[in-house]
């Protein structure tokens, strides 16, 4: 039997008790300096941390602005509508919940795809539309069930509205879906923030362009939310501002006008304000209605535009680029006074061609004009003339005298993507093709370009540019789309200023003798029957350019498929003596220029300069057509 000696127990007992205590104090120590760590250095830190679980910002989009016509008609606005809308955190099954509103309010399966879309991007306790503009029915039978679908709301909500339709569609341009690419041009400008909670963003035209005018500021709601994400109350909220309003040189009327004129018939006009560069139509038909965009635009109607064969969706006036015919011609003489190449007096004989090595250039009238002068040479639109010239002035001289005017280059109108034409010369020739035989320039290129044919392709805004530029006297002026901006908030208008973009140095007498020979085209030349009677006096001119070359044979008209029609141009400003308007027409396998364009302008000038309004389209001149032939 072993005995154990009690003081010697006591020690080992003393011992152990004495390491437990160290270990609890040291547990103790490390507890204490845990708290004073994550409640004193670390308080500012976890407390952000804990109102940021609390706390949510919501974003509020802004009303989108306004776009008016010059005298205050409203082109595109927001009106309120009713949305049937869904937060998410509040829904115990949410696709139970949708399939019994299905029963009571017409859901789609595309609504239900862009709800599901919606709900990716975005928070759990956002409300998020599944149906969009509800009839006053639907919002009567979901009041009378709101008890059954607890976190689901009627609420009012801002949609975008073109009111004219299709008219104007491809100024106004029209707002979508955000995607990918729009939220690259938000990151490039810092805008992200300014951007949540908003849907829609500019896809073409004005909408496009003034995109980040007409947006607006956002605004924000404080929500307290509980652990499970759900709103519980409203802290505080900052108002959203509107977006500013654009005020427009256009004059809605005009443009009605101009794209009625038209008719069915496929084509372009730009009317300039040649004193300041505002733009007072733009018309580029057929258009297509904008309306059909806001929401996202259905398949079949995607079909429908996208592959119809008149290209709805091709803005021909900043897009389209035609071989200018005939309208290049007064250009093509002012080149010659300037240079010195030709007087005014000065004639030739026009035996109805000309030729140049083995090839031979017709004129269209067969046997031509006899003695021909400059006045004569625009006024009956001689070839013959314009050939001669050409080959006297060479392709260098042509081309240096024509960028003056503003022709192979984009004009700087205020809707993104516009085409730069095709101002031909020996340096575009070797950029535009790869093979050494295509590079070169031949003499006989040359001769072509002097009745605006060749290689020249041009677009209407351009045409209506140079021809505005002319008319004032060589004094150009950025064509432009509004003529100020709104603050909405102060009230302020910011005027866009009508500044020269330069002064093209030429001799007021030689703009005298075009101007002159214009007016004497709609007197008794290929446009006088088209402003026959008129009550000011107008200058102009016709223009026809070949879709396809002819070979050496004669145009037909009736002959000829539709599509492969030569287009029809027409260029003119009035009041001659003080012009307010000048534009550029251009009819689509419309055939010749005094057939189909010239009495389009006619209409147009008839209202803006008298107020009349046209009760139908333009008619095609028919008679014209013999008329400019045998001119």
């Amino acid at each position: 039997m072993e005995f154990v000696d009690p003081e010697e127990s006591v020690e080992g007992f003393r011992r152990r008790l004495a390491v437990a205590a160290g270990f609890v104090l040291f547990c103790f120590v490390l507890l204490v300096a845990r708290f004073v760590w994550l409640q004193l250095i670390q308080y500012n830190y976890y407390k952000t941390r804990a109102e940021d679980n609390r706390i949510s910002l919501v974003p509020i989009a802004p009303n989108r602005g306004l776009i008016l016509d010059r005298n205050g008609v409203v082109l595109a606005r927001n009106y309120s509508a009713y949305t049937l809308e869904i937060t998410p955190s509040r829904v115990a099954n949410l696709d139970e919940t949708i399939d019994e509103l299905a029963k009571i309010i017409d859901i789609q399966p595309k609504d239900r795809k862009r709800f599901k879309r919606l709900k990716e991007e975005s928070k759990n306790f956002e409300s998020l539309p599944i149906r969009n503009r509800l009839t006053d029915e639907e919002v009567a039978k979901f009041t009378a069930n709101r008890y059954r679908f607890p976190g689901v709301e009627i609420q009012a909500r801002l949609f975008r509205q073109y009111p004219m339709g299709a008219f104007g569609s491809h100024l106004l341009g029209y707002i979508g879906r955000v995607n990918d690419r729009d939220l690259e041009k938000i990151s490039d400008r810092s805008e992200e923030d300014n951007y949540r909670g908003t849907d829609h963003f500019g896809k073409t035209g004005l909408e496009q362009h003034y995109e980040f005018e007409l947006h607006g500021a956002t605004g924000f709601e404080q929500m307290e939310v509980d652990a499970g994400g759900r709103a519980v109350r409203t802290l505080a909220r900052t108002a959203p501002v509107a977006g500013n309003n654009l005020t427009l040189t256009v004059d809605a009327k005009l443009q009605e006008v101009a794209e009625k004129a038209f008719g069915d018939r496929r084509g372009a006009l730009v009317a300039i304000e040649p004193s300041s560069g505002g733009i007072l139509a733009l018309v580029s038909v057929p258009g297509y209605d904008p309306n059909l965009f806001v929401d996202g635009i259905d398949s079949q109607s995607w079909g429908e535009l996208n592959n119809s064969a008149d290209k709805p969706m091709v803005n021909r006036a900043l897009n389209g680029a035609y071989p200018p015919g005939s309208t290049f011609k007064p250009f093509m003489a002012l080149a010659a006074l300037e240079s010195g190449k030709r007087r005014p007096e000065q004639a030739i004989a026009d035996p109805g061609f000309f030729n140049f090595g083995n090839h031979t250039f017709r004129d269209d009238k067969k046997g031509g004009h006899g003695m021909v002068n400059m006045y004569s040479s625009i006024v009956a639109s001689c070839d013959t003339y314009y050939y001669m010239l050409a080959n006297d002035m060479g392709i260098d001289a042509i081309a240096a005298f024509m960028a003056q005017f503003g022709f192979g280059s984009r004009t700087g109108v205020d809707i993104d993507g516009e085409s730069e034409g095709v101002l031909p010369s020996p340096e575009w020739k070797q950029r535009r093709f790869k093979k050494p035989e295509q590079q070169k320039w031949y003499a006989g290129e040359t001769i072509s370009i002097g009745i605006g044919q060749g290689y020249n392709a041009y677009t209407p805004m351009q045409l209506a540019l140079a021809v505005a530029t002319l008319a004032n006297n060589g004094v150009m002026y950025r064509p432009h789309l509004v003529k100020y901006i709104t603050d909405t908030r102060t009230g302020k208008q910011t005027l866009v200023e009508p500044k020269p973009i330069k002064t093209i140095p030429l001799k007021q007498e030689n703009i005298d003798v075009i101007k002159k020979a214009m007016v004497g085209v709609n007197k008794e030349g290929t446009g006088a029957r088209a402003f026959a009677g008129a009550e000011y006096v107008a200058a102009g001119k016709t223009g026809t350019a070949q879709v396809f070359s002819l070979k050496g044979g004669q145009y037909k008209e009736g002959g000829t498929k539709k599509e492969l029609r030569d287009h029809a141009l027409f260029v003119a400003f009035a009041p001659a003596d003080n012009p307010k308007i000048a534009l550029a027409v251009l009819v689509e396998n419309g055939g010749f220029g005094a057939q189909a364009a010239a009495p389009i302008a006619r209409q147009v000038f008839d209202y803006y300069l008298l107020g009349k309004v046209p009760n139908k389209p333009a008619p095609s001149d028919e008679a014209a057509v013999e008329e400019e032939v045998n001119e």
